[in-house]
């Protein structure tokens, strides 16, 4: 069963996301507010694909929970409910660990087209882990991306990444040299119907240069190719 969890404070939006996610196949968990989110998970012992979570809750925010959540998990999907005054935020969720954020108002069909996403490169990270790839690793000095562990390491010291910035780094590394469109990524990570806003793309990018760069302003290995997207050198 693909299970999900959503933290929401509004009661109303709250209902609407679970009958919609109910009637797709989803196992619902709700929670009125960031602390039952945080008690839920851990009482389910984090047994759940995708993170639905509002931002403006009380006791603890969406962010926080985000971030703590992350910090327990990096396969977990994480999606942010965001207002649309809430630019700042949105980045600020997706610098923490989210996957991918919506705008309120949302429809029915724009929510299920974001968790199925979302939950599809759960379930294939899941598959992958289960069934390595032929090839073990791929060394870029001073990296190595092991495949079938699927970690990354800099000098022999791991780097921790969630899914999401594993499969940009394996799309890296099996085009190293190569200059890959925000439409190339996000195919290949966010797939092809993937219809939300291409700055989800460089807010990662952002987030991997804070982990891999010695200098993340002056980037040596992620570097932009302007008026295209990214490279790795």
């Amino acid at each position: 069963m693909k299970k999900v969890l959503i933290a929401e404070d509004e009661s109303a939006i709250r209902e609407i996301i679970g009958i919609t996610l109910r009637r797709a196949g989803y196992e619902v968990t709700e929670a009125c507010d960031g602390q039952q989110a945080l008690d839920l998970y851990a009482e389910k012992d984090g047994e759940f694909d995708v993170v639905l979570l509002d931002i403006m809750m009380p006791n603890v925010d969406g962010l926080e929970v985000c971030k703590r959540l992350r910090s327990v998990s990096g396969t977990v999907g994480i999606i942010m409910l965001t207002a649309k005054t809430q630019e700042m935020d949105k980045v600020s969720g997706l610098l923490m660990g989210a996957d991918d954020y919506i705008t309120k108002p949302f429809s029915p069909s724009e929510l299920m087209a974001r968790v199925d996403s979302v939950y599809r490169r759960v379930a294939l990270n899941n598959q992958n882990t289960a069934q390595p790839s032929r090839i073990d690793k791929i060394t870029l000095e001073p990296f190595e991306l092991n495949l079938r562990n699927r970690t990354l390491y800099k000098n022999g010291v791991q780097i921790e990444l969630t899914q999401v910035e594993f499969q940009i780094i394996e799309f890296f590394f099996t085009n190293a040299g190569k200059a890959l469109s925000r439409t190339d990524i996000l195919k290949e990570v966010w797939g092809e119907s993937y219809f939300g806003d291409e700055k989800v793309v460089d807010v990662n990018i952002r987030r991997l240069r804070m982990k891999i760069e010695d200098e993340p302003s002056i980037p040596k290995h992620l570097v932009t190719v302007w008026g295209m997207g990214y490279k790795w050198l």
